[in-house]
């Protein structure tokens, strides 16, 4: 075995009785322990550096986490959050509270109302803190608070022993330390001073930077992870790397010799821990900066193994809970590809004559990005076809803006307007970083679904390790090569790899937004449609317009004013070609009504209201009001409900009836007007939920229900009863929850459906 490799087998050692502890039993940590002990020293005895090593780290994994997980499972606190209640705690915060983000929901307005924080009791056990955002945020690692909550289990494999859910603000809280005071300073400086930029660009920059994620909309979020851009979100080994690069750059302009070098960059990698806080997260990111420092800057790429291995053994031993941690495993995953995989493929690029620049930049993030392929896989159930060249469009300018951003945070203690100015020279590069990521997750088949989980996982691994080796013949490769080339010359073009989405002559599709509503009716000119709503999130609506090839919207509808049917206007607005807004008589929630006008104005878009008894007409397409015939006064749920724009659409499908959220009193007065309620494609109202007449349905008497609805929502959407009802009235029922994006189209009799599936999971 390579003397690069003696501490390798003691780091999966290690990893591995973490790892089956955690996920099996705490004694499975002492068996693979002793186990991979004795193992480890009978097969690699040939090779003693390797073999003492397994042989005294297997023994230290057993007992040392064997210890910790046992107490874990023993703690009293597990066995009393099994049973739930109320208790009184007192603990100590290990990391700063994390915001959570939710989809906005009828008067709710979406955003980050709860936090998340990882906390220490005083007799050692760990929790998981649930909290309200606007008295928790401010809080930093190492206070001790005291909270009154809920019990809750905490969940398997995971050695917190139990989940604290805390409804009001902390109590007796004690002061935070010194150096986290000063480093909420630095972050809150770099925060204000990102408010030169435009609201994108201004989230990104902190979250470079150290990984503050606050004011990151979720639209860049999920664009980014898409592009395979996502580790860029979270402080990883990479920032910690560039700014010692950059410190080290900078002292060879001084008279300074490789020792002092070194002290600097030292102190470059502590202050920055203290800028991001000294978190486990960013620790874990501490060591991996310190071992890309030492392997790629400092020119001991010899040492880079047994650093990383030797560091994979001191981080689990200190806290087990990183053997199941993703970002954990794709730090040293990630980090063993720069140093194993990346020189040899930049070498075998340069041999076929690529130049050395290009072929460094090729070689790095494409072995990153199948290193980490198959746990991305596992976790987020996809992968990223894009990831290669998303990462080589922003590689110019991610080390630039990271430096300027740690250079803003610093400069923003002495003087604000000198730190918005450094903000403003980052600003082009943070804007790029938002276009490549929006535009490589706009590129068809950008990421393809695979099976999440760790047989995922596995399988893609298997996948990547089996094509890897064939691939290390050359007759393999030209042989691989040769089938691609025909897939694609012979089997393209009679649509084997053409997406069969959407089908063709489609006329209406119910977009699967999750929980709330996106409605979108064709016209007969190319590219245009009327879009109803816009669901609680802007991603859902962009990938589903995105996927129809809709361009322009000759009107948008807001059937009413809740968060689950607006939250996706603003970038509808941005991205598509918007003629007009149109909303119903009702202006509540009054938030909801200011933020859809501060929207349109944004835009350059008008605001009209629609009333019953109007036509609206486009080739192709007709659109009647029918309602609300009566507008319920009050703030309250139904009452916003009831305000519903209830729409009647003439497409070449049939009629379709769009009814918003409408319940049963608006239901009731539509029975009692003069309209003729009967459709062939009724979009059931309010989600599927229980509050729609027998006497309605019945009038309307569709042969198509289509069910707007978010997958494990937790209000019980769809009821079992309506959906019944439906189809004992000989109706198909499609739900988005299952069907994914539901498209209806003419046929010989009647309307016939056409399901996209790859519904979204939106609880």
């Amino acid at each position: 075995m390579s003397p690069r490799a003696h501490l390798v087998p003691a780091a999966l050692a290690v990893w591995a009785a973490a790892l089956t502890g955690l996920l099996w039993a705490w004694w499975w940590a002492v068996v693979i322990g002793l186990a991979a002990g004795g193992i480890g020293g009978l097969v690699l005895r040939r090779v003693r550096p390797t073999a003492v090593a397994v042989v005294v780290a297997g023994p230290v994994a057993a007992c040392w986490i064997g210890l910790q997980l046992h107490a874990s499972a023993h703690h009293p606190l597990r066995s009393a959050a099994e049973h739930g209640g109320p208790t009184t705690l007192r603990f100590e915060l290990d990391d700063r509270p994390h915001g959570l983000r939710t989809s906005g929901f009828g008067s709710r307005q979406g955003g980050v109302d709860l936090v998340r924080a990882q906390a220490t009791l005083e007799d050692g056990g760990r929790v998981v803190v649930l909290a309200p955002a606007a008295t928790w945020r401010t809080l930093l690692p190492g206070q001790s608070v005291l909270a009154r909550g809920s019990l809750a289990p905490a969940r398997p494999g995971e050695p917190t022993v139990a989940l604290l859910r805390v409804r009001g603000p902390p109590r007796e809280v004690t002061p935070a330390p010194v150096w986290q005071r000063g480093a909420e300073a630095l972050r809150s400086g770099l925060r204000d001073a990102s408010g030169a930029l435009d609201p994108e660009p201004a989230g990104l920059l902190p979250a470079l930077v150290v990984g503050d994620t606050s004011r990151l909309s979720s639209r860049v979020v999920e664009e980014f992870r898409t592009a395979g851009l996502a580790h860029l979100l979270a402080v990883s080994g990479a920032n910690l790397a560039i700014l010692c690069g950059a410190v080290l750059l900078l002292l060879r302009l001084f008279p300074v010799g490789p020792r002092g070098r070194a002290v600097g960059a030292m102190a470059a990698l502590v202050g920055f821990v203290l800028l991001a806080g000294p978190e486990p997260s960013v620790l874990r990111a501490a060591v991996m900066g310190a071992v890309a420092l030492l392997a790629l800057v400092l020119g001991r790429e010899r040492s880079a193994l047994p650093a990383l291995a030797a560091s994979v053994v001191v981080l689990v031993l200190h806290d087990p809970g990183l053997a199941v941690d993703v970002g954990f495993g794709l730090s040293v995953v990630a980090t063993a590809a720069l140093v194993l995989l990346a020189p040899s493929w930049a070498g075998w690029l340069r041999d076929r004559g690529v130049p050395v620049g290009l072929a460094e930049a090729l070689a790095v993030p494409a072995a990153a990005h199948v290193a980490t392929a198959p746990l991305i896989a596992g976790f987020a159930g996809e992968v990223s076809l894009v990831a290669v060249p998303a990462n080589l469009l922003v590689a110019p300018v991610v080390a630039p803006v990271t430096v300027l951003g740690v250079v803003a945070a610093g400069v923003a203690q002495v003087h604000e307007g000198l730190a918005r100015l450094v903000v403003e020279v980052a600003g082009p590069a943070a804007s790029w970083l938002v276009a490549v990521g929006r535009h490589a997750a706009a590129v068809p088949g950008s990421a393809v679904s695979w099976p999440q989980g760790w047989a995922g996982g596995a399988a893609l691994a298997a996948a990547v390790l089996v094509g890897y080796l064939l691939l290390r013949w050359r007759r393999v490769r030209v042989l691989l090569v040769a089938v691609v080339v025909g897939l694609v010359a012979v089997l393209a073009p009679v649509g084997v790899f053409a997406p069969r989405w959407p089908v063709s002559g489609w006329a209406v599709v119910a977009c699967d937004v999750g929980q709330g509503d996106a409605v979108v009716l064709a016209t007969a000119e190319p590219g245009r449609a009327v879009l109803v709503d816009t669901g609680p999130d802007p991603v859902p609506v962009l990938g589903c317009l995105r996927r129809l090839g809709v361009r322009q919207v000759p009107l948008v509808v807001l059937s009413h004013l809740h968060a689950d049917h607006i939250g996706g206007l603003a970038a509808v607005l941005a991205e598509r070609g918007v003629g007009a807004v149109a909303v119903g008589p009702s202006r509540n929630p009054g938030w909801a009504w200011r933020e859809v006008r501060e929207q349109a104005r944004a835009a350059g878009v008008r605001v009209v209201e629609l009333a019953a008894g109007q036509r609206l007409s486009w080739p192709g397409l007709e659109l009647d009001v029918l309602g609300p015939r009566v507008v319920p006064r009050g703030e309250e749920n139904t009452a916003v409900n009831d305000a519903s724009l209830v729409l009647r659409a003439s497409t070449p499908a049939g009629r379709v009836l769009l009814t918003g959220d409408v319940e049963l009193a608006g239901q009731a007065g539509l029975l009692d007007a003069p309209v003729d309620l009967r459709a062939d494609v009724l979009k059931v109202p309010h989600h599927g939920s229980r509050y729609s007449s027998p006497a309605f349905l019945a009038a309307v008497r569709p042969k198509v229900a289509l069910v707007s609805v978010g997958a494990g929502n937790r209000y019980g959407h769809p009821s079992g009863v309506l959906v019944d009802s439906l189809a004992r009235q000989g109706a198909l029922v499609l739900r988005t929850d299952r069907d994914g994006d539901t498209a209806v189209l003419p046929g010989p009799d009647g309307p016939r459906v056409a399901r996209r599936g790859d519904p979204i999971d939106n609880k």
